[in-house]
């Protein structure tokens, strides 16, 4: 398809953008169309392409002020360029004009829309680079995988597993920055599946992602109670245990923009690298932990064996590998990530160095370990540690990390849940105004205290993750992302018979429609013949 040209005139205003205070004072609906149509894919690009060049104009004039200063801004620091701008020119822009839901006789101007739609766009790829780390990195289970399966499975999963994540993290970026802008931002899984599929499709992905994060965090609070339970050498009842880290979570879940996430996050990935350098050197010069790895009091336990191949029951040795899915569970929030960043364009760089920092350190650490403990490795692997003062030492270190990645997960989930069912179907106001921003306060808690539920309804640690993995996990990193190219293109593909797009006829120039033969002809033939690359 052809993109028309983007030209501004001398009296007319650049986009727009509010600061942060500013935020509350500007209500976002989820897709603004002035006239009450729904967009098709075609118009979806064509302001994609605005947003994108948009953005690659900021990145130039970074790099004018200087490399290094221009690198370092755009790794770390939060971009107020745009917040410069005088907001007067959102309202000078009223050609195009929506109810607002706040007040029946107010109208907000399409400026606005996108004012605050850019407001909401602050975080750097740097901060993103630590926020997927502290997503992902939790490669406490490794050890136990490699137990379940033996060195050449094990090895083998993680690296074809890892190249698949990182293929499918690839795949989602792309679709991202061809479809989403400030016009019609995209701010969540479903939103982009809503693209390509229809609504059922989103439907269907906020389904698994809320119930995946939900777990997530039930999974969190379990580990952490355990922690927090052996520190204190189980006189503590262990329901209390797991309470005390849902207050916690319920505290620290209050902050709501990434980028203040980020900040935290960066603590929290360097707090899981002491941990496991503290872990690797207690197994190495301390014996397992046989009481934990379930050795009967009293009895000699057999030396410690290793397995190149693990042969056992089918169905453990696949708890073992949803264990390795597991360590790769961050896809299904990289849209939000991207949603925060003022140049999604970066998240290529954050998503690369994240997963191969990941890969490293999980192959690494789970050989490690399963090396030294063999078949009394413990899920997580610090708590099997047998000296109690090292133990706790990793547990509290451990306890801090787990409750940040836990309450990252929390902030996502709430959003999802907030937008998709409140906003929508009950009217609820968004996240950017004062009202929003007390109900998003309310649904942390009510959040949290779910996932303290289901946690405590199901106190086993490996098959609680495992069925996450299997159910949640594997499809948002493995299944959805090659599905949802796939249909992507053959739309893009099914365009090539079509007259030049024309911005505002936005459906003129199609030749026909999904119900004709011909357009079918051309997505799949196009898809069979030219690209069989994009549906591997």
């Amino acid at each position: 398809m052809a993109f028309q040209p983007v030209v501004l005139e001398a009296s007319q205003e650049p986009p727009v953008y509010l600061p942060e205070k500013d935020e509350q004072d500007v209500y976002t609906p989820e897709d603004h169309v002035p006239d009450g149509t729904t967009p098709n894919i075609e118009t979806y690009m064509y302001f994609a392409k605005i947003q994108r060049d948009k953005e690659a104009l900021s990145a130039r004039n970074d790099a004018e002020g200087g490399f290094w200063s221009g690198l370092i801004s755009r790794t770390f620091k939060r971009s107020r360029e745009p917040d410069q701008r005088s907001v007067v020119s959102a309202h000078s822009d009223g050609k195009n004009v929506a109810p607002s839901s706040e007040g029946g006789d107010g109208v907000v101007a399409e400026g606005e829309y996108r004012a605050a739609s850019g407001a909401l766009r602050t975080a750097t790829w740097g901060s993103v680079f630590y926020l997927i780390t502290t997503d992902i990195l939790g490669p406490y289970s490794t050890p136990w995988a490699f137990q379940q399966v033996g060195y050449g499975p094990g090895v083998a999963c993680f690296f074809v597993f890892g190249i698949m994540a990182a293929y499918s993290g690839f795949l989602l970026w792309w679709m991202f920055m061809k479809l989403d802008s400030e016009r019609f931002p995209i701010r969540s899984f479903g939103d982009l599946g809503q693209r390509i599929y229809g609504s059922w499709f989103r439907h269907v992905c906020n389904i698994l992602q809320s119930l995946q994060l939900v777990i997530n965090v039930g999974i969190i609070i379990l580990q952490n109670g355990q922690g927090l339970s052996q520190m204190c050498m189980f006189k503590l009842c262990f329901s209390v245990c797991n309470i005390v880290w849902t207050l916690a979570g319920m505290i620290l879940g209050q902050i709501r923009t990434l980028q203040k996430f980020g900040r935290i996050a960066n603590f929290s990935v360097w707090l899981n690298i002491i941990v496991l350098i503290m872990t690797m050197a207690f197994v190495a010069n301390s014996p397992p932990n046989y009481v934990a790895a379930g050795v009967p009091a009293g009895t000699i336990p057999p030396p410690v064996m290793t397995q190149a191949i693990n042969l056992q029951p089918f169905q453990t040795q696949l708890e073992g590998i949803m264990q390795i899915v597991f360590s790769y569970g961050g896809a299904m929030i990289f849209i939000e990530f991207m949603a925060e960043m003022r140049r999604p364009m970066d998240f290529w760089k954050a998503m690369a160095v994240s997963q191969i920092f990941i890969f490293v350190v999980y192959m690494f650490f789970g050989l490690f370990v399963y090396s030294y403990q063999g078949q009394y490795v413990v899920n997580p692997a610090n708590q099997g540690i047998s000296t109690y003062g090292l133990q706790t030492a990793t547990n509290a270190i451990s306890l801090t990390a787990g409750l940040i990645a836990a309450a990252l997960y929390g902030n996502i989930g709430v959003k999802v849940i907030y937008n998709n069912i409140f906003v929508e179907l009950f009217g609820f106001p968004q996240l950017t105004v004062t009202w929003g921003k007390y109900y998003f306060a309310i649904c942390v808690i009510v959040y949290w205290s779910i996932a303290f539920v289901i946690g405590s309804a199901i106190p086993q640690f490996s098959n609680l993750s495992s069925l996450v993995a299997a159910v949640c996990i594997f499809q948002f990193s493995y299944t959805f992302p090659p599905f949802m190219i796939l249909g992507y293109c053959m739309q893009v593909d099914a365009t090539k018979g079509d007259r030049e797009f024309d911005v505002n006829n936005p459906d003129a120039h199609r030749v026909d429609t999904w119900r004709d033969l011909s357009r079918w002809k051309r997505a799949c033939t196009y898809q069979l013949c030219r690209v069989p690359w994009r549906q591997i």
